[in-house]
């Protein structure tokens, strides 16, 4: 299974905000939308950073200022790993466990495609195992093996 097929599955539904905007509205994105981070762009609409529940919880242990009026560039992780659409969903659980990584952007030819996270790759991963063994048994015992 390819990360296209993820994205087919969720859809392609990205959320994100500017450097310059606060920690406050970041966190408020979060909650309201059940995610674990959101894409930062930059003025160009390119990807600047990402800012997850992880830098919010860095940031509150080494922040001496308020947390909440800080701009999302203070905390975001600059460095994103992408990957491509055409990825196979076992390379990039293998890059999230390298790199410790929850979340990735989908990019095709520098453009967004979607994002998506190590629970989307869990569970495509259990639903291509769950076909594989049906697969497997109905070759072993017939069609009508459950």
């Amino acid at each position: 299974m390819k990360l296209k097929d993820i994205l087919k599955q969720k859809g392609s539904k990205v959320w994100a905000l500017r450097e310059d905007q606060t920690v406050r509205h970041a966190i408020e994105i979060l909650v309201s939308q059940k995610i674990g981070a959101v894409l930062v762009l930059d003025q160009h609409n390119h990807i600047a950073g990402i800012l997850s529940e992880r830098d919010i919880v860095r940031g509150c242990y080494t922040s001496t200022g308020d947390l909440e009026a800080s701009s999302v560039a203070q905390l975001m992780t600059r460095r994103v790993i992408s990957a491509s659409p055409e990825e196979e969903v076992e390379s990039v659980m293998a890059l999230m466990t390298e790199h410790r990584i929850r979340h990735v952007p989908v990019v095709s030819e520098g453009k967004l495609e979607g994002i998506v996270s190590i629970g989307d790759v869990v569970k495509a991963l259990l639903q291509e195992s769950a076909y594989e063994v049906q697969s497997l048994k109905e070759f072993i015992y017939g069609p009508a093996a459950s």
